[in-house]
């Protein structure tokens, strides 16, 4: 059987080494993206361009994007020209990103009136992993949908979990990253005490790490709060994104937080002192300016 045309929108670290997998597994891929440079790139290995997302949905059975907010998805779906217009009854669209649910569930109902699937699969891993397919990919949608993209996912992602109805996939990254990210918080800031306390924070490490406590999380923090290497490949503006909508779903479910509240306040707080663009394990720099 040939192999689904491809229309990707969004060519970031993340998105761009998951063109360059594709192409190198024969697909024919057409990209969209503002920094023409991605773009460039691209096209060298033999991509084609759209100039807009319904041009892009017209040329490709299955649709993919890899964006950074709901927001933006929406954008580009619902925009004159984008991607919904240009939708062909029995396409597939698949949004990589880590998005909000409820719009996850919106865009797909929307999606299904003009015969046309969604699966949402947001994704494990780095972009080193995306170059080699090696990705964890949470993907949920209608199972014929599914197992009519497996065999695609399955060349981007090592680890390919279905998770059932829409919505569950961005879902379960949501629950992971409000995990993740508020154990580097808490370790960052355990790391922050230490260091006002006098206590040796190598020797916090060893012992901390022999116990329960101890994870690949555990680990990062101390990369960059004992040894200064900044090597966890998630920024503290993602992470402040992810709690936030973490919260959002949280309010949409009738429930609440105050664990995960307590995380984005301080992810938020150091956003607003300029620590946006680094790594999550460098909140340890917010926390040792904290003062009574």
């Amino acid at each position: 059987m040939s192999k689904p045309t491809i229309g990707f929108i969004g060519l970031g670290l993340m998105g761009g080494n998951m063109v360059e997998n594709l192409q190198n597994k024969g697909y024919a891929v057409t990209v969209m993206d503002l920094n023409k440079a991605a773009v460039d790139k691209c096209v060298e290995r033999g991509a084609k361009t759209a100039k807009t997302g319904k041009a892009l949905a017209e040329a490709s059975d299955i649709v993919m994007l890899c964006l950074t907010t709901s927001e933006i998805v929406e954008k580009v779906i619902y925009a004159e020209n984008g991607v919904l217009e240009g939708l062909q009854e029995g396409s597939v669209l698949v949004d990589f990103g880590t998005s909000i649910p409820a719009s996850t569930k919106k865009i797909g109902a929307d999606l299904a009136k003009k015969g046309v699937g969604m699966i949402d699969a947001p994704l494990g891993r780095t972009p080193a992993h995306a170059k080699d397919g090696l990705l964890n990919i949470m993907a949920a949608g209608d199972i014929d949908t599914f197992n009519k993209v497996k065999g695609v996912l399955e060349d981007q992602g090592e680890n390919v979990f279905y998770l059932g109805a829409l919505g569950s996939g961005h879902t379960t990254k949501l629950i992971n990253n409000f995990m993740g990210m508020t154990t580097v918080c808490a370790m960052s800031q355990a790391f922050a005490v230490a260091e006002k306390a006098g206590v040796d924070k190598q020797q916090l490490f060893d012992i901390m790490s022999t116990g329960p406590s101890s994870s690949p999380f555990m680990q990062f923090c101390k990369n960059y709060a004992v040894d200064n290497v900044s090597d966890l490949g998630f920024s503290i503006a993602n992470a402040n994104k992810d709690l936030g909508y973490f919260l959002k779903m949280v309010e949409d479910l009738g429930t609440e937080s105050k664990i995960a509240e307590g995380s984005s306040a301080n992810l938020n707080a150091a956003v607003e002192a300029g620590l946006s663009q680094g790594n999550v394990p460098e909140i340890f720099e917010y926390f040792k300016t904290l003062t009574k």
